[in-house]
């Protein structure tokens, strides 16, 4: 395996293959002077004694399963070169020719594209797996790739040429950390149309009897209610979360919460109509001036009124002849009577103020629209909602998924020119330009009535700085944390806890959440979504149950494994059904849920499994050195 980035994304991904998949790693990054400081995780000093010294590290964290890497030792083997750019020459250097998949996770798209057209020219059969921001750029590039590997390779798409996969790392985190932000709305995976919901539960209380949805998926740390708790982290030991518990876990546990999947569909929620458009024609004008036009508008009515009772004229004649007095266009009413002139001289004077409240609703109708491409202030009576701090990869992606599920938010923004402005002005949401270090920054942002905030900045001192001064303003304030250091983490986690134990704190790394999505891909599964459990990852791939023996030609209850994998669903091509499986009704559906523990999954099922990563390791390891040559 060669991973290739100058972020903390390639040194995550790195240690994930060799803690996780026990793979010989090439790493290639930029020189010392212009690396980006490596993430201090338990799962990263495991993966990387080898390289860095650090068995001591490594053999102290051992003990833990899942958090510190799953495997007991010290992973796979590898090494790392420093070069500015994936050429040709370094790619070749770090045996490009040779191996099996090839990651480029530079955060320039550019950069990834030159390198995968390079790797793929000089090895067809290499498995690719680019990190691209530009999600329909992404499509075009993985078609392009895949075509050219299959022409290099002399065959079809089936005839063993290597595979592309595009990935985004702010993709595959957004869900996670909108959901998060907000209470009561379940954690979030969506990919290619699956939409997969899990929700946290509370303890039952005595007496009561817990719900499990669909299945149980994690038992959650012991010590929540504990502020000196370390469910924080990733090291949290036998008190810390269990994923994929088994029913005798479930039942043992007494006064931890859960987390079930409860609710399965295939779309997410539409984006809400009118966000981007023209405004509504109620928000051409402000309420102060529609009150003043309507004030004009009885006046013209009243003097058109008083008009016909003093002269006797049609109601329509009177109207018109009032509205030739307002526009000053009438002859002078010198012959007529006093009644006459004196509404005449009226009517002048209501004209005389007519005329600038008319430039003012033109010049405030001219000001709105041109607003709509311009960004927007939060409006004064704004409550409950989410302020985001950060428009950056991942804060664009948020904004995007918080607005399609019609959640009002407010961003903050030091620069200008960042690259979520733009999506910002499309959706309408009003942002705060300003450092969020700066006094009144979050004040602006109404912070006080806010319902959560979410400090998603590219540096942790300045998300932990925004998070304290708004938990003065508001103690109780929901917060959540895009903290990149897991014991950096864990410190500020405990303390704010201890500081706060009312109210509800979370942190999360983009780069943790990611790595694991882009390991699987190298290992030939494209994982479907990941699911935060406090800070360990619970996975969903779809698997195929061929060449399994962990799965194929057993029940259902016979292949789930406790704290590796389940298998949630079986996946039926349309118009087929899963014979014992599925009703006759539903043959537009192409994932049966809640599959009995009987059904005997065969060779050509492909099954969706929720799995750690230790356990999807386990599957994908064994397979490939069944496949490999001797």
């Amino acid at each position: 395996m060669v991973v290739c980035g100058d972020d903390g994304l390639a040194h995550r991904l790195a240690a994930e293959l060799r803690g996780v998949y026990r793979e010989q790693v090439t790493l290639v990054v930029p020189p010392s002077g212009r690396r980006v400081r490596q993430p201090v995780v338990g799962r990263a000093r495991a993966a990387s004694a080898a390289l860095r010294d650090m068995v001591n590290a490594a053999v102290n964290r051992t003990g833990n399963s899942d958090a510190a890497g799953g495997t007991g030792g010290t992973g796979g083997s590898g090494r790392e070169l420093e070069a500015t750019e994936p050429t040709e020459d370094v790619l070749a250097d770090a045996g490009v020719e040779r191996a099996t998949a090839l990651a480029l996770v530079y955060d320039d798209d550019e950069t990834n594209i030159r390198a995968a057209l390079t790797a793929r020219r000089l090895n067809p059969r290499l498995r690719l797996v680019l990190r691209l921001y530009n999600r329909r750029l992404g499509q075009h590039i993985e078609e392009l790739l895949d075509q050219s590997a299959a022409l290099a390779s002399g065959g079809g798409p089936g005839s063993g040429s290597g595979s592309t996969t595009v990935l985004s790392d702010a993709d595959t985190a957004a869900p996670a950390l909108a959901a998060t932000a907000l209470v009561g709305t379940s954690k979030v995976v969506e990919t290619d149309g699956l939409l997969l919901r899990a929700v946290e539960r509370n303890p039952p209380r005595p007496g009561e009897v817990a719900d499990p949805g669909l299945c149980t998926l994690a038992l959650l740390s012991a010590t929540s209610n504990d502020p000196a708790g370390a469910d924080g982290s990733e090291d949290s030991g036998e008190n810390g979360p269990q994923l994929l518990p088994d029913a005798a876990a479930v039942e043992a546990a007494t006064g931890r919460g859960t987390v079930a999947l409860e609710q399965v569909s295939y779309s997410g929620p539409p984006l809400p109509a009118g966000r981007a458009g023209v405004p509504a024609f109620g928000e051409l004008f402000s309420r102060r001036l529609r009150w003043s036009l309507a004030g004009l508008a009885a006046c013209v009515v009243a003097l058109a009124v008083a008009l016909m009772v003093v002269t006797g004229d049609h109601p329509l004649h009177a109207t018109y002849v009032t509205l030739l007095d307002l526009f000053s266009i009438n002859e002078p009413a010198h012959n007529a009577d006093i009644g006459r002139q004196i509404l005449q001289l009226l009517s002048g004077f209501v004209g005389l103020l007519l005329l600038p409240v008319l430039l003012a609703a033109v010049l405030e109708a001219l000001g709105t629209f041109r607003s709509a491409s311009t960004l927007r202030k939060p409006p004064r009576g704004l409550g409950g909602h989410v302020v985001l701090l950060g428009l950056g990869k991942i804060g664009t992606r948020v904004l995007t998924r918080l607005r399609e599920m019609d959640i009002p938010v407010v961003c903050v923004e030091a620069d200008p020119e960042a690259r979520g402005m733009a999506t910002a002005r499309r959706l309408r949401v009003p942002v705060v330009l300003g450092d969020v270090t700066q006094e009144g920054v979050l004040e602006a942002a109404k912070i006080h009535r806010a319902h959560s905030l979410l400090a998603l900045t590219s540096v942790d001192t300045t998300n932990l700085e925004a998070v304290l001064y708004a938990r003065s303003v508001r103690s109780r304030l929901r917060v959540v944390l895009r903290l990149y250091d897991d014991d950096f983490a864990t410190a500020v986690y405990r303390t704010l806890r201890a500081a706060h134990p009312r109210a509800l704190t979370r942190s999360r790394s983009v780069t943790h959440l990611a790595a694991p999505s882009f390991a699987g891909a190298m290992m030939g599964r494209q994982i479907l979504g990941a699911i935060p459990v406090e800070r360990r990852v619970l996975l969903f791939a779809a698997v195929e149950v061929a060449g399994h023996p962990q799965l194929e030609g057993k029940t259902v209850g016979e292949a789930f494994r406790a704290g590796a994998w389940r298998v949630l669903a079986l996946e039926v091509s349309d118009g087929e059904r899963a014979e014992g499986v599925a009703p006759e009704g539903t043959r537009e559906s192409r994932l049966v849920w809640e599959l009995p523990d009987t059904y005997v999954l065969r060779g050509s099922d492909r099954v969706v499994l929720a799995a750690t990563r230790r356990g999807l390791a386990e599957l994908l390891g064994r397979r490939a050195r069944q496949q490999s040559p001797g």
